[in-house]
């Protein structure tokens, strides 16, 4: 009986709960056309594969990582380049 009472008062409790509604146009920032746009430009300067581009936390450019062979008997490297937008 007790069981019951605390599911039906949880049930209650709960239904007003929820997850709220965000407006998206104004909480986030498009910046995929741009960060394909950056990406290219440092691929062609560094000659490199890209990895990865993606909106730099702070919303204000984008995070370009690319592997960049070596000379000769070197390693490739991963350079990481932050390009404002």
């Amino acid at each position: 009986m007790t069981s019951s009472l605390i599911l039906a008062a949880l049930t209650v409790g709960l239904t007003g709960l929820g997850p709220h509604p965000i407006d998206l146009q104004r909480h986030v920032q498009l910046v995929a056309d741009d960060c394909g746009e950056a990406a290219a430009r440092v691929v062609a300067e560094t000659g490199g594969q890209l990895l990865s581009a993606k909106p730099a936390p702070d919303g204000n450019g984008c995070v370009i990582i690319v592997l960049v062979q070596g000379q000769g008997s070197e390693r490739p490297r991963r350079v990481r380049v932050k390009v404002p937008i």
